[in-house]
């Protein structure tokens, strides 16, 4: 008398769910990697753009090799796949795509040089007010910029750094650094001082300069693309 065995749809269900809560967030995982490694390696940010797209197809073909073998794990497999793309997609859009504008009320001062001396009316009463030590011109690096830097001491202490008609493509975790110059590429980018996030890629916006940092040898302010490795506006600064 032969033995009929039957599938426990129970035990079937219970596979097919430890499937999904293993396979979903280690193949985010692993795509999330891949297109971090992408983004570094690239030499710009166009060009990482291509290859984050590149990964998401290998991955994609790689992911097709193994669910072939293993159909339980198709679902799980191409349900991260597609939430990754388009989480990465949102992720390009709010980060690059939108504008932030941002209108602050910076510090002003009187330059330097007019400070310095005494035959004009403002550099008088320069010593009760700001003073402008240092500025420069915002140049395209990997997008289009422009407007003006500027160090101000302030006369109740401390030191801001002041962006004025400022304008450049917005992109994942730009960050303000000034920068120990001269910086010819984004070779020369690595001895900074970190004064945080953009506020916004275009408007009026300051940032405090940390007490000690000389800006005669940190002269440089660089846009810098954190998630990238890539320069996106370059200030050189000079006394005012």
């Amino acid at each position: 008398m032969g033995t009929h065995l039957r599938s426990n749809p129970k035990s079937s269900g219970k596979s097919s769910g430890l499937a999904w809560v293993a396979t979903v967030p280690a193949v985010a995982v692993v795509l999330a990697a891949g297109l971090w490694v992408t983004g570094v390696a690239a030499p710009g940010y166009a060009t990482s753009i291509i290859l984050g797209l590149v990964w998401f197809v290998v991955a994609g073909l790689l992911m097709r090799q193994v669910y072939t073998r293993r159909p339980a794990l198709r679902a799980p497999m191409l349900t991260a796949l597609v939430v990754m793309v388009i989480a990465s997609g949102f992720g390009f859009y709010w980060t690059s795509i939108r504008d932030d504008k941002v209108n602050e009320a910076v510090a002003t001062g009187v330059p330097v040089s007019q400070a310095a001396g005494s035959s004009t009316a403002a550099a008088s009463s320069a010593p009760a007010g700001n003073v402008e030590v240092a500025r420069g011109g915002f140049e395209t690096r990997a997008h289009s910029s422009h407007g003006t830097a500027a160090v101000v001491d302030l006369a109740v202490g401390g030191r801001r750094l002041t962006f004025t008609d400022f304008g450049t493509a917005n992109g994942p975790d730009l960050r303000v650094y000034l920068v120990k110059g001269p910086v010819r590429g984004d070779g020369d980018v690595h001895d900074a001082v970190d004064l945080g996030r953009l506020k916004g890629n275009i408007g009026n916006q300051q940032y405090q300069i940390p007490e000690g940092t000389d800006t005669t040898v940190y002269s440089t302010v660089v846009i810098w693309c954190r998630a990238f490795s890539v320069s996106f506006a370059q200030a050189d600064l000079r006394a005012s």
